[in-house]
């Protein structure tokens, strides 16, 4: 079928393309402006209240929505949540109000964890957790989320929402990067003590998912969490990724009282507490009823992301 991607360029999206085109799908990518890929352009310039769509869903059977103003740590916009919304908020909803009305069948919105919590929680996050984000970020895909259901419930359009925790592969920015160049210099690194557990998703599983939810008939109207397979600690997390650099693992036990004592009297406590903090999710739904499983391991994933990182490095 022909399939409608935003943010076909992102991250996410770059490796979702090929494997819809490996899946028999037409690819129509909506872009801000022009750029040759192996899709069919549309451009659309900005996502907001007043984007029109009419052109790019000409003849589209389903749209995957992945464009997004991203969460980032220092936010220069004089009103964070409004930018958020207008974005998030407000174009995914001119967008599935126009894909409705133009007869598309499937809607799938690739949203967070963030939608649910900003903060660590110590038992996981699964389809019963009550959401309560606090980040502009967060709270916009959440109203997204719900405008939909709205939409979805008045229209007949089938929704489906997935949300992810943190992303790793080919091309990853963020914690990860930071993470990357940080066990890339070898040097000790004081995060031996911090027993944490985090989940977390490889770029190509999640490519996969977003597929899967695609095409599966009982995807329609779910929201989904999704996990690489067991949670890791901050500790394990660094060991596998120097393991796949090829670097040494120095991990030194400092007690995590004592760092979170430190990282508060330094004024980095928010980059402690992303690095100790629990927040682990239940993917049991997409596994029991989409029979989803992740195709990439943890160390294929990793060793995928080292060789990309090195290379970017020249």
């Amino acid at each position: 079928m022909r399939v409608l991607l935003t943010g076909a360029t992102g991250f996410v999206g770059r490796h979702t393309v090929p494997l819809l085109a490996a899946r028999g799908h037409q690819v129509r990518a909506a872009l801000r402006t022009a750029s040759e890929g192996p899709w069919e352009p549309a451009v659309v310039g900005d996502i907001g209240p007043d984007t029109d769509w009419t052109a790019a869903l000409a003849g589209v059977a389903a749209v995957i929505h992945m464009a997004a103003r991203v969460h980032v740590m220092r936010d220069t916009a004089a009103d964070p949540l409004a930018e958020f919304r207008r974005v998030n908020t407000a174009g995914t909803v001119r967008l599935a109000e126009q894909a409705a009305a133009a007869g598309v069948k499937r809607f799938v919105f690739l949203s967070s964890i963030k939608a649910m919590v900003d903060e660590s929680r110590p038992t996981p996050l699964d389809a019963a957790t009550t959401p309560d984000p606090h980040s502009p970020y967060g709270v916009s895909k959440l109203e997204a989320e719900r405008a939909l259901a709205e939409i979805a419930a008045r229209t007949g359009m089938e929704v489906a929402v997935i949300r992810p925790p943190l992303v790793y592969g080919p091309g990853a920015a963020g914690n990860m990067r930071a993470l990357l160049k940080l066990v890339a210099t070898g040097l000790p690194l004081p995060l031996g003590g911090i027993r944490n557990r985090r989940s977390l998703i490889y770029v190509g599983n999640l490519a996969d998912a977003v597929v899967t939810v695609l095409e599966h008939h009982d995807a329609a109207g779910q929201t989904f969490l999704v996990q690489d397979g067991e949670p890791l600690s901050t500790a394990d997390l660094v060991r596998a990724i120097a393991a796949a650099l090829g670097r040494p693992a120095r991990l030194i036990p400092v007690p995590q009282g004592l760092m979170a004592l430190g990282a508060a009297l330094t004024g980095t406590r928010a980059v402690f507490d992303r690095l100790a903090g629990t927040l682990t999710v239940d993917d049991a739904p997409i596994r029991n009823r989409l029979g989803w499983r992740p195709p990439h391991d943890l160390a294929t994933g990793l060793r995928a992301t080292a060789e990309w990182f090195k290379a970017s490095r020249g």
